[in-house]
């Protein structure tokens, strides 16, 4: 997965966890190749019964049906027995997106929050940074913790982004992230290394870039709660509604299927349908 897929250390942990479960759960587990269909369909109508999400489901499935593969590939196994394992269908859910004054309602927190006695001096420029990234680029969280100052090319107003499975991208940065980002390392003094550090100096976190978001959410009194990848979904659907094509969304985000970018063009129809609703008078 590492080496061959360029996988995730993320996505490494979640098919470790998700095999590690079904050895733990299934009662007189002897070895995989001993695992029949029935005893798939089993474990998945246990873990629905115990309320597990689909998309959690299809995710372990997923870890199974590529180590299966694996095994018939490189080890010769002559049985995959996940082949006659129907899976439920993936829950269509819109993502939801904040609207622009919500959006800007946040980036204005880090500046003007009164400073914690613990925090650096360089806090509140590093996270205004962030926020702005987030919302300029549409990048993934792991994207922006993985950023290097070298990265980031001033001259040019973009930055070298490597995405899932290591693909490299260039992403255009608005001009008040770029301005955000060069106060903060103004104020840290680092030219090299990574980009956003703990205060310790370190490379921060996918948890710690988390918990500085929903700090600002909880600040901001706003009733949608924000992540990071809200950020990523207010960034495409805003660039859709202001008349951007799918195909250069998809580009900026990085989505190797341009089916993965569709869900964003449903978003701006149902905003489209309660606008219309709201506004015309036999809607």
């Amino acid at each position: 997965m590492e080496v061959e897929r360029s996988a995730s250390l993320r996505t490494m942990e979640n098919y470790r966890h998700a095999m590690d479960t079904l050895r733990a759960k299934h009662r007189g587990f002897t070895s995989w190749e001993a695992l029949t269909a029935d005893d798939f369909r089993k474990y998945l109508f246990e873990q629905m019964k115990a309320g597990l999400g689909r998309a959690t489901i299809r995710l372990h499935f997923a870890a199974f049906r590529s180590f299966y593969k694996f095994l018939t590939r490189r080890r010769g196994w002559t049985k995959n027995p996940l082949l006659d394992v129907q899976l439920p269908k993936p829950e269509k859910k819109l993502p939801v997106v904040l609207t622009l004054t919500q959006v800007e309602q946040m980036l204005e927190l880090p500046l003007t929050t009164p400073k914690e006695k613990q925090a650096p001096a360089w806090a509140g420029e590093r996270d205004a940074a962030i926020l702005e990234l987030l919302y300029s680029t549409g990048i993934r969280l792991s994207e922006l913790t993985a950023l290097n100052v070298e990265d980031v090319d001033v001259y040019s107003e973009t930055m070298r982004v490597f995405g899932k499975g290591r693909k490299e991208r260039v992403c255009p940065i608005g001009g008040p992230a770029l301005l955000a980002m060069q106060r903060y390392q103004s104020k840290l003094g680092v030219h090299h290394g990574p980009l956003f550090r703990s205060k310790v100096g370190k490379r921060m976190s996918t948890q710690a870039v988390n918990d500085i978001v929903t700090k600002y959410w909880r600040l901001s009194g706003l009733p949608i709660q924000v992540t990071p990848h809200k950020f990523r979904h207010s960034f495409a659907t805003h660039l859709l509604n202001n008349g951007a094509d799918l195909r250069s969304v998809q580009t900026l985000l990085g989505h190797a299927s341009l089916s993965t970018t569709q869900i964003y063009t449903h978003v701006t129809t149902e905003r489209m349908k309660q606008v219309y609703d709201k506004a015309h008078p036999r809607a």
